[in-house]
C-alpha cells in the first residue's frame, strides 16, 4: 500500500483549530453515546465492537503523519465505547467505498479538526513521543491505549496543551530512551503486565513517504533487460560510461525491476566506479561500505556478506550516489548484476523515499484493546530474544496482527519465529477501521456442494489469486480486482481469510454476497490465520486446527492454501501435520507452496496435496500450461493449480488465458478440482 507525498507540515495547519470546535460540536449527535464495551469471548479469535449507529469522518489521507497519529489514537479511545470515528487513509479501492457499503449514516468532514474538537472530553489527555527515537511512538501507542490518551508529537502537544484544548501531558518520552530496543525493553518491563495479551500489534513506528510514481526528468535509461531473467543466466560484469551526466555534485544511477509484475527484478553484487581511471568507489551490496554510496534503498532488500547482494522488485529500486573529483571528465562504472534489470542515470538528485513519518491504521485496534505494540527485528539477536520472549509468554493460537521489518526476509523468519511459539498472523498494518468494520454483523451464507463431476482425460486447471491471508489485502487490492467486470467469466479461487468473520464481517459479507457461481472463497496461508504448520509445537497444532475450524466452515473458506517454510524455504508437510489438516480442518485436499512447478500428491495415501505453480502474468501462464501438455500422454487426467501474482494479474488476465485454451483443457474451482482428484485416486468424497 502507498501514501501520497505530505507537502504540508502540522504546524501549518495549527492555526485552525481554534475555529473548528463550535461547527463540530453541532454536528456529532452521537459524540455522547451511551457506554459500551468490547465483546471478547474466550473461544473466539478476535473481539466483537458495538455497532455503528452514526460515524463522524475525517478526510486526513493528505494529514501530516502526526496528525495520522494523533487522529488514530483518538480514533480508538472513542470507538472502544462506541464506534463513532471513521478515518479515510485510503484510496486504493475507493475513497468512499467501503463507508458507503456499510450502510450507516455519517457526516463527511472536509476539516479532521471538526472531528477532533467534538470528541476531546472523552481523552485524559496526552502522549507525547520522542522524534529522535521513532520507536518511542510505539511505545506511546501502548500507553495511549492504558491511560485513554492520544498520541502527539512535540508541535502537537504544544498546542494541545494550550486553549482552547487544555490536555495535560501524561507521559513525554523525549530524551528517555537510548534506541528502539532501550524503548522496547521498558516497554516490556512497565506496560506488558498492563496490557492485554490475547493480540500482539507488530507496526513499524514510521513508513516511507510516497513519491510519485516515474522518473526524474534527468534520469535516462542506460541499460535494460528485454527478457524475463530469472536463474541469474545474464550475469556478467556491465561498464557504463556516465560522462554524460557529469556537470553537477554527483551522478546518480538508479536500478529498477524491468518487469515489475513477476517479482524478479535486479541483482547487483559488485559496484567499482572510476574517474578518469582512478578507483573512487569499490563495494559489495550489504557490506558497511555500501552505506556510504546508497542514497534510496526503497524497501530493495539484501543479502549480507561477501557473496551478498542488493535486489528489487515487484516496482521497488535503489539509487547509488557518487561524487567524483571536481574537473573530472570521465566517469565509468562497472556493476556485477544478473536478472531483470533496468539502470539509469541522472545528474539531478532525485527526491528520497527515505524520508519517513508517522502513521496511523491499524493504531485506533491497538488502542481500543490495550494491546502491545512493538516493532523487533527477527535477524538481530538481541531484538529477537525479546520477540521470542513475548511470544513465550502468550498462549498456544495468540494472533499477532500487523506486519515484520526487512520486508520478505522478515517476513519469512518473523512468521516461522511467530509460529513456532504457536501464535499465528495477520497482516493488517494498513488495514483502515478496524474498530468499525468489528462492529458489523455476519450474514448467513448457505453452502452449496458441487455436482459430482464426470472425470474425463482432460487437463484440468485451477486459477487461485494470493494473499488471501493478508487483511489490509482483503479491504484494498482484493476489493480492486473484485470489481473487474470481467469477473465471473472464469473460475476463479479467491484466497481470504477466514478471521474476517470476527474482525470485518461486512468486508467477508460483501464478498460472499456477490460471488458468482464462478467464483470461490478459500482459506489463505495457512487456515485461520498465516503460519508455517510444520514449526508450530506439535502439542498444541491439532488442538489449535479443531479450534479454528469452524473459522472455516462459518466462513465457507473449506479448503486451505498452505505455506509451510523452514528458514525460508518451502518444505513438504509431515505426515502427523498432513493428518491434522484432515482429520481437524476435513479438508478434501490442500494447495500447498508457492513454487516453480506443479504436481499433486497423496499425503498418508489419502489426502490430496495440490503444489500451486506461481505465475504474474498470461505469459507466465501459458508457458506453464503448453509444458504440462507436452509431458502428458493423454491417457489419464492431468491437475495443474496456477497461483495468479494478485499484484499483477487480473480477472481479465486470467481470462485473457483461459480464452486461448484448447478443448483438452478445462478449468475449474478448487472444489470440483479436489472432487475430481479423489475420484482419479478412488478416494471417497468428503462429506
Amino acid at each position: 500500500m502507498t501514501r501520497r507525498k505530505l507537502a504540508a507540515s502540522s504546524i501549518a495547519v495549527l492555526c485552525a483549530l481554534a475555529l473548528s470546535i463550535g461547527t463540530a460540536a453541532a454536528s456529532t449527535g452521537n459524540a455522547s453515546s451511551q457506554a459500551g464495551k468490547i465483546v471478547w469471548p474466550k473461544d473466539q479469535a478476535l473481539p466483537n465492537f458495538n455497532q455503528a449507529k452514526h460515524l463522524d469522518v475525517a478526510d486526513i489521507y493528505d494529514a501530516p503523519g502526526d496528525v495520522k497519529l494523533m487522529m488514530s489514537t483518538l480514533q480508538g479511545i472513542v470507538n472502544r465505547k462506541e464506534p463513532r470515528i471513521y478515518l479515510l487513509e485510503n484510496q486504493e479501492e475507493g475513497r468512499l467505498t467501503w463507508l458507503d457499503d456499510l450502510a450507516v449514516p455519517y457526516r463527511l468532514h472536509d476539516d479532521f479538526w471538526d472531528v477532533f474538537g467534538a470528541y476531546r472530553k472523552e481523552i485524559k489527555g496526552i502522549i507525547v513521543y520522542d522524534p529522535a527515537v521513532p520507536d518511542s511512538i510505539n511505545v506511546a501507542t501502548t500507553l495511549a491505549g492504558l491511560r485513554d490518551a492520544v498520541v502527539a508529537s512535540p508541535e502537537l502537544a504544544a498546542v494541545l496543551t494550550a486553549k482552547p484544548y487544555k490536555l495535560h501531558i501524561l507521559r513525554d518520552f523525549r530524551g528517555m530512551f537510548r534506541d528502539r530496543m532501550d524503548a522496547y525493553q521498558w516497554q516490556y518491563d512497565n506496560l506488558w503486565n498492563q496490557t492485554t495479551h490475547r493480540m500482539l500489534i507488530g507496526l513499524s513506528p514510521d513508513t516511507a513517504v510516497r513519491i510519485p510514481p516515474g522518473m526524474p526528468e534527468s534520469f535516462e535509461t542506460i541499460a535494460e533487460e528485454t527478457e524475463q531473467v530469472r536463474d541469474a543466466g545474464n550475469r556478467q560484469t556491465f561498464a557504463f560510461d556516465l560522462s554524460a551526466f557529469l556537470g553537477g555534485e554527483a551522478v546518480y544511477l538508479r536500478f529498477d525491476d524491468a518487469f515489475p509484475q513477476d517479482g524478479w527484478g535486479p541483482a547487483v553484487h559488485e559496484v567499482t566506479v572510476k574517474a578518469d581511471g582512478q578507483t573512487i568507489a569499490q563495494f559489495i551490496a550489504g557490506t558497511p561500505e555500501e552505506e556510504t554510496y546508497l542514497y534510496d534503498r526503497q524497501n530493495s532488500q539484501v543479502s549480507e556478506g561477501q557473496g551478498g547482494h542488493r535486489f528489487a522488485d515487484n516496482g521497488r529500486y535503489f539509487v547509488y550516489r557518487f561524487a567524483p573529483p571536481s574537473g573530472t571528465t570521465q566517469l565509468t562504472v562497472e556493476v556485477d548484476m544478473w536478472n531483470q534489470y533496468k539502470v539509469s542515470a541522472g545528474s539531478k538528485q532525485p527526491p528520497s523515499a527515505e524520508q519517513k513519518e508517522p502513521y496511523g491504521y491499524l493504531r485506533d485496534y491497538a488502542v481500543a484493546n490495550k494491546a502491545m505494540v512493538f516493532w523487533l527485528e527477527s535477524n538481530v539477536p538481541e531484538q529477537k530474544a525479546l520477540f521470542e520472549r513475548i511470544l513465550s509468554d502468550v498462549a498456544p493460537g495468540t494472533p499477532y496482527l500487523g506486519w515484520f521489518s526487512n520486508d520478505v526476509d522478515g517476513e519469512f523468519s518473523g512468521v516461522e519465529i511467530a509460529s513456532s511459539h504457536g501464535a499465528y498472523v495477520l497482516a493488517a498494518d494498513w488495514f483502515s477501521n478496524l474498530t468499525v468494520f468489528s462492529g458489523t454483523k455476519p450474514t448467513h451464507a448457505p453452502s452449496s456442494k458441487p455436482k459430482e463431476p464426470k472425470l474425463e482425460n482432460k487437463i484440468y486447471v485451477t486459477y487461485t489469486f494470493s494473499e488471501g491471508d493478508n487483511f489490509q489485502y482483503n479491504q484494498h487490492r482484493l476489493r480492486v480486482l473484485w470489481d473487474d467486470p470481467t469477473r465471473g467469466q472464469v473460475p476463479i479461487n479467491w484466497t481470504s481469510s477466514p478471521l474476517l468473520y470476527d474482525a470485518a464481517p461486512a468486508i467477508l459479507n460483501y464478498y460472499r454476497s456477490t460471488a458468482t457461481n464462478n467464483d470461490l472463497l478459500i482459506a489463505g496461508p495457512s487456515g485461520a490465520g498465516y503460519f508455517y504448520p510444520s514449526v508450530w509445537p506439535d502439542d498444541s497444532f491439532a488442538d489449535f486446527l479443531r479450534r479454528t475450524y469452524p473459522y472455516l466452515k462459518k466462513s465457507g473458506m473449506m479448503i486451505p492454501y498452505v505455506l509451510n517454510r523452514i528458514d525460508g524455504d518451502n518444505v513438504p508437510l509431515e505426515p502427523a501435520v498432513a493428518e491434522a489438516y484432515r482429520t481437524h480442518y476435513k479438508a478434501p485436499g490442500l494447495f500447498l507452496s508457492w513454487e516453480g512447478r506443479h504436481g499433486v500428491e497423496l499425503a498418508n495415501g489419502n489426502l490430496p496435496v495440490s503444489t500451486m505453480h506461481g505465475i504474474s502474468t498470461v505469459q507466465d501462464g501459458l508457458s506453464v500450461l503448453a509444458e504440462a501438455k507436452a509431458g502428458w500422454d493423454g491417457k489419464s487426467p492431468l491437475f495443474v493449480s496456477l497461483g495468479l501474482l494478485a499484484w499483477s494479474m487480473t480477472p481479465s488476465d486470467v481470462a485473457e488465458l483461459d480464452n486461448q485454451l484448447g478443448p483438452e483443457y478445462e478449468s475449474v474451482l478448487a472444489d470440483r478440482y479436489f472432487s475430481l482428484i479423489r475420484k482419479a485416486h478412488n478416494l471417497p468424497p468428503i462429506r
